[in-house]
């Protein structure tokens, strides 16, 4: 029989958790199930994951599995909704680091956030153009004719998508000499896109050869999807970040000039960006998408105007005594909610039900839990996919809060080699509640080491 579902807060579908990491693993279970209104076997899928045959289905090679903790960031309000976020990952301290900025956001009305349509693009490169200039217009020309043929998914063009233009690069200085680039923009509603992109490419690359007299060499889509952005953005007062030890006035400050080093210096960038990524990619993970195309996009969108730079930015305003902190998110987010892993992995699909995206079907409207401020925020694209690289946006954006707030006041390490002290424990063989009190002895004496684990082991006969 099912014990009581323990419910940590009056408003039933709240994201405010409060202490649900205090809580043992079976009762968190049982409060996300009811909140996301998981079944029995949904819910067995949270720890069971894939089988063997499973595994051997999606890649070549397999030979077993290799498993993530799946965790749960909570408190997250977005555009008015709140939203329990799965993430996969390894690192300790990244769910509750999010599950804090999180809350940080909900003192200012949470995060807002949009995105673009979702468009992709298909790339085709064009070598042995006699005369690149009369071969643009020739392809300009014939422009519907190539889209026509770029059309090679029926069910995108059903459901509104599918190729909706062309552009033309020219290249005139490579080390193989000057070629032209066909851009096939195609729009891939909730679907990553990989493969419509691809797709389209190989179809059309005869037609432009025809065109332009040229030679087709490459025939692929390119992850730095500008034309498909997600961004994020919250607004929170100073007096959220107050402490014992630090006002929230200079915490602030201090987050902002934190923010505008890593604008400046390509080298703190790439430890900034990364932590962006920690939240980021738990989150395509756990819903089976494509975490490396998403940071390749992002990594070359971070470096477009010649200098590798943050993907956040964070200001202070207002004046003084009644400062606001502003940061923002804006990056390339290539996501799917239908096709690949999304589809494919049980666990992903069991994901995409605690976000509210598991119909995959493009209702018009956020299907999150109603929040506090409640109201529907206008945003370009309301398909799934798009709610999701909005979530997406909305976690990096509260990872990056959570360190630069650390950074700002106590340090990164305090709260992170905490958390570390209960992988070392592990490591050193305890099981069980011998995990938290070794882990507890660690921390206390400053001594987080698989060596002392050992030691405080074997000395309680373990």
């Amino acid at each position: 029989m099912r014990r009581p579902v323990i419910i940590l807060n009056k408003e039933r579908h709240s994201s405010r958790l409060e202490g649900f990491y205090r809580r043992g693993l079976n009762d968190r279970v049982e409060i996300l199930a009811d909140w996301a209104e998981l079944s029995a076997a949904e819910t067995a899928l949270l720890a069971e994951s894939i089988g063997a045959e499973q595994a051997d289905a999606m890649i070549e090679n397999a030979v077993g599995r290799f498993a993530l903790p799946l965790g749960i960031g909570a408190n997250f309000l977005i555009n008015g909704r709140n939203y329990l976020v799965p993430m996969a990952v390894e690192e300790p301290s990244v769910v509750a680091a999010v599950s804090f900025g999180a809350l940080l956001a909900r003192a200012g009305g949470g995060f807002s956030a949009g995105s673009t349509q979702p468009v992709m693009i298909a790339q085709i490169q064009l070598l042995d153009v006699r005369d690149p200039s009369k071969a643009e217009k020739e392809i300009l020309a014939a422009s519907e004719q190539i889209l026509a043929c770029a059309e090679t998914s029926p069910s995108l063009t059903r459901l509104g998508g599918g190729p909706q233009g062309l552009e033309v690069r020219h290249l005139p200085d490579t080390p193989a000499g000057p070629m032209l680039v066909v851009h096939i923009l195609i729009d891939c509603r909730d679907a990553m896109g990989a493969n419509a992109a691809n797709t389209a490419a190989e179809a059309v690359a005869p037609l432009l050869e025809r065109v332009t007299g040229g030679r087709a060499g490459l025939r692929i889509l390119s992850n730095l999807s500008d034309r498909r952005r997600a961004w994020a953005e919250v607004k929170i007062p100073a007096s959220a970040f107050d402490g014992d030890e630090y006002p929230g006035r200079d915490v602030v400050h201090q987050i902002a000039e934190a923010s505008a080093f890593a604008y400046a210096d390509p080298y703190r960038a790439a430890t900034h960006n990364k932590g962006i990524f920690n939240g980021v990619d738990a989150v395509l993970l756990a819903t089976g998408n494509d975490w490396r195309a998403v940071e390749a996009g992002a990594h070359a969108w971070a470096a477009r105007d010649g200098q590798y730079r943050a993907l956040t930015s964070w200001r202070v305003q207002g004046a003084a005594g009644s400062e606001l902190l502003h940061g923002r998110l804006e990056m390339p987010l290539a996501v799917g909610t239908v096709g690949g892993a999304t589809r494919s992995h049980p666990s992903a699909r069991v994901a995409l039900k605690i976000l509210g995206l598991d119909s995959g079907v493009n209702d018009g409207g956020d299907r999150g839990r109603p929040g506090s401020r409640g109201g529907e925020v206008a945003l370009s694209y309301k398909g799934a996919a798009g709610k999701l690289s909005k979530i997406v946006a909305a976690v990096g954006l509260a990872q990056n809060l959570a360190a630069l707030r650390a950074l700002a006041t106590t340090g990164i390490q305090k709260g992170h080699m905490r958390l570390h002290a209960r992988q070392v424990a592990v490591s050193a063989g305890a099981q069980g509640k011998a995990v938290g009190v070794i882990a507890g002895t660690l921390v206390s004496e400053g001594n987080i080491r698989v060596e002392r684990a050992r030691e405080l082991l074997r000395s309680t006969g373990n």
